[in-house]
């Protein structure tokens, strides 16, 4: 059965991206290092230098190197596509640490993961989409799901990025027609002899109870990883959780942390309060999991399915865990996906039919479908992940060090606030009455931004580089 506590974490590790001139100096302001050395003593963040809560920390991944280990370096290289994106950014790092030559897909070069990329001298980069539009002036959204007409697959981009590599991590999203470019993308690695094709991959709910509905996001992702198995690669399946990282006090749909007048949190979701769900830090745990599943090989994991989650916790823990990291108060309330800022029509088909799936007028927790679909999956969380890599960073270590970081460089404040009210060391009573008996605000239709990921994924205003990517 999965676990129901939040594990011990581990958090040792430090990924090394390349370095990058920056010559910002904020740290030098007593007040932010009054800060940091109270609240953030073992930041990691891609872009953290920028910050004057990290750019003291000994363990600044732009900074700090750890000490070379007399392990040798592989010869291999892998083909990423999408290398903005949390999952792939976070296998770059460190793959290219400890060996590893990347040929890596980018939609341009705009932002800080993008140049952190681009100017690692273990990755060769490959610039453009994986779409072509057949007319120049075509302004369609390449977002909605389904076929579209006069949208092609760049074949010459996918076949030149597979020259040469040996394995594969491919995380496709829904720009283009996804199923296409998905078995685009697998018919290459196969022409190219790729040894290893991981692929992230997503459930089809309406293929395990056809009561639920399908999420389109998932769906598609469902279509390639059974072409995947049809053509024969030698294949790994990675199931991810929710990422931590989703979570952000701007007005995003499904994962927005409202902050409130007297100081305290509040998160609204359908998910029924007291239901598990699947978590991840996409940008901490994600490379050094993908890199021990290339390490054991197709020998050991051809054809599975993992569930990439290192916590299983309801919505009313995840706030507990926020709670305890933040020392705020931080409510759960149970109701609709509020959508007040402009989505891709394709994300916003996604939480359409993501709301009916987790309905937020279902009573009962054990009627919620399982977030991977298939109940045996979902039950190996986090045994499946932690066979992979023991050293996860959890909601509470990422609500602590990492969400006031990533809340600082979209432009907030709070962080810096002086705090009049108590701290709190618990959830009170009142957490677990909102969420199972708050009203449903109005669903407001305010002004719009483009601000996510893939399925259930977000990112900040500072990291427009991920163009929606996982």
């Amino acid at each position: 059965m999965p676990s129901t506590n939040p594990i011990p974490i581990k958090t040792d590790l430090v990924f090394r991206p390349a370095p990058i001139e920056n010559g910002n100096n904020a740290a030098s302001s007593p007040r932010s290092s009054a800060v940091h050395s109270t609240k953030h003593k073992h930041t990691r963040s891609s872009y953290s230098e920028s910050s004057p809560l990290t750019a003291m920390s000994r363990n600044n991944s732009l900074t700090y190197r750890p000490l070379k280990r007399s392990t040798p370096s592989p010869d291999k290289t892998i083909a990423i596509i999408n290398a903005s994106g949390r999952q792939a950014a976070s296998l770059i790092r460190i793959a290219t640490a400890v060996g590893y030559r990347v040929r890596a897909q980018l939609r341009n070069l705009e932002g800080v993961i993008a140049t952190e990329v681009a100017t690692n001298p273990n990755v060769k980069v490959f610039v453009g989409e994986l779409y072509l539009r057949n007319k120049p002036d075509d302004k369609r959204d390449v977002t909605v799901h389904g076929h579209l007409p006069g949208i092609l697959v760049n074949r010459t981009l996918i076949s030149q990025l597979f020259n040469g590599a040996q394995l594969a991590f491919i995380n496709t999203t829904f720009y283009g027609n996804e199923i296409q470019i998905g078995e685009a993308i697998a018919d290459a690695a196969k022409k190219a002899g790729v040894q290893h094709y991981v692929y992230s991959s997503m459930p089809d709910h309406a293929a395990y109870n056809p009561e639920w509905p399908s999420l389109p996001l998932w769906a598609a992702k469902h279509e390639v990883e059974k072409y995947v198995r049809k053509i024969g690669l030698s294949a790994t399946f990675v199931y991810t959780g929710i990422y931590n990282n989703n979570f952000t006090s701007l007005l995003y749909p499904l994962f927005c942390m409202e902050l409130q007048p007297d100081g305290s949190f509040e998160w609204q979701a359908p998910f029924h309060p007291n239901a598990k769900l699947p978590w991840l830090d996409a940008e901490h745990d994600v490379g050094p999991a993908i890199i021990q599943l290339f390490k054991d090989g197709p020998e050991k994991w051809n054809g599975k399915r993992i569930a990439l989650a290192y916590e299983y916790l309801t919505p009313l823990e995840v706030c507990q865990a926020f709670e305890r990291g933040l020392g705020r108060r931080v409510r759960y309330k149970r109701g609709p996906i509020d959508l007040r800022v402009k989505i891709p029509a394709g994300y916003r088909e996604q939480l359409e039919a993501l709301e009916k799936l987790f309905s937020p007028n279902n009573p009962d927790a054990e009627k919620q479908p399982p977030y991977f679909g298939d109940p045996e999956l979902e039950k190996r969380c986090p045994e499946d992940a932690l066979a992979l890599w023991e050293g996860p960073r959890g909601l509470e270590e990422y609500a602590r060090e990492i969400f006031p970081l990533e809340e600082e460089v979209n432009g907030m404040t709070w962080m810096f606030e002086d705090e009049n009210g108590p701290t709190f060391e618990g959830v009170g009573e009142d957490n677990e009455d909102a969420a199972d008996n708050g009203e449903n605000p109005e669903d407001g239709e305010g002004g719009d931004d483009e601000s996510v990921d893939e399925g259930l994924v977000m990112r900040g205003l500072k990291r427009d580089e991920e163009s929606w990517l996982a």
